[in-house]
């Protein structure tokens, strides 16, 4: 029990909040508010333990297929949620935490990495090839969200159907792009992402301590498997308490989507790439921030539009706001400007973090 729950992430202890969203949902009614704040604190340790679990099956499975699974089950909170909302409908809260999940992960995470592994090494460096793949990959995710919008311009809102299908089409071209981008980094390209490769810094790497035990195939599947199903329901609770939480703080489903459920479903996310960037390993925190979004925007989205036909009360398109739009393209822009040369320092980190503070302040005030 230990090794699972209290020897690999402060954030475990958040478990408490799985028992008090229950309670709060069917014992004592306090409000919605406060189911969301609990349901939302819960997710974030399942998400971890998940991943954790996701990462000890692929080391039991080999090293093809394993790849295959960290690269295919390394959201599955983030699209756990979203099929979750997308059942209920709350088709702005899915595009607006597919926005968020993004822009988290390219700003703040990337950008709390380098600030931390900054502060400890003055100098960090990462494969600079690799980094311009990851950078061009989320320009065409980028790319990916204009055309639909520009559409939409173009024909001032009249072609329904036809933005429909056009979304359809575009999100299985991304999938597809997304099945060759595995192909290029478990196969043809994968030294390019082999973190052994990495370039010291100017100080000593600091060892890695090994985990205090293994699990097992069993201890894995049985985690993942009970995981995902709390993430589920913790899920339908989060969701279900979105409308009043919503306009009791005086937030529209943006902000909640972009800001809120994007960080409860990167959290986990967030503490593993900060802890390898002080161990100065910034190709595995960069693989964590950038190939998260990578993998969100070229796979969680399109699969959701996909699924929309058949679990959501309408087909989902993939028309994002004006504004979602503007902050992606920011934000893959000054992340590549970064990252490109293939170097972090902790001023970096700080810019990065300041773009994403003013984009989130800017998501605060839009009309709800």
């Amino acid at each position: 029990m230990k090794k699972f729950f209290f020897g690999e992430n402060v954030l475990n202890i958040l478990l408490i909040f799985i028992p008090v969203a229950l309670i709060l949902k069917y014992l004592v009614q306090l409000g919605d508010i406060y189911i969301f704040l609990a349901s939302a604190l819960a997710i974030i340790p399942l998400a971890g333990l998940m991943g954790r679990a996701t990462e000890q099956l692929a080391d039991h499975l080999g090293e093809g297929i394993g790849g295959l699974l960290n690269a295919t089950f390394g959201n599955a909170a983030e699209l756990i949620i979203g099929l979750v909302a997308l059942k209920a409908g709350h088709y702005n809260i899915v595009k607006a935490s597919i926005t968020g999940s993004i822009i988290g992960n390219v700003l703040l995470v990337f950008g709390m990495s380098a600030v931390a592994g900054g502060l400890k090494f003055r100098t960090q460096k990462f494969n600079e090839t690799a980094a311009n793949v990851g950078s061009t990959m989320l320009a065409l995710s980028a790319i990916g969200l204009i055309i639909p919008a520009t559409f939409h311009y173009v024909v001032h809102g009249t072609a329904t159907i036809a933005e429909h299908q056009l979304s359809t089409y575009i999100a299985i071209v991304l999938l597809l792009t997304y099945l060759l981008n595995l192909v290029f980094t478990l196969k043809t390209h994968k030294h390019l992402y082999d973190d052994s490769e990495e370039s010291p810094a100017t100080e000593p790497e600091e060892p890695d301590k090994d985990d205090d035990a293994r699990w097992s195939r069993t201890e894995s599947i049985v985690v993942l498997a009970v995981c995902t199903t709390l993430i589920a329901v913790m899920s339908e609770f989060l969701v279900g308490a979105i409308d009043t939480t919503a306009s009791s703080l005086k937030m529209s489903e943006v902000f909640v989507g972009v800001i809120v459920v994007a960080i409860v479903g990167n959290a986990a996310e967030h503490s593993t790439a900060v802890s390898m960037a002080l161990k100065n390993k910034m190709d595995l925190s960069l693989q964590v921030s950038i190939g998260s979004s990578i993998q969100l925007a070229l796979f969680v989205a399109p699969v959701l539009v996909l699924l929309s036909y058949v679990v959501g009360p309408r087909p989902m398109d993939l028309l994002f706001s004006t504004f979602e739009i503007v902050a992606v393209g920011l934000a893959v822009i000054v992340s590549a400007m970064i990252s490109n040369d293939g170097k972090s320092n902790w001023i970096e980190g700080v810019q990065l973090l300041a773009l994403y503070l003013m984009l989130g302040i800017a998501f605060f005030f839009l009309p709800a």
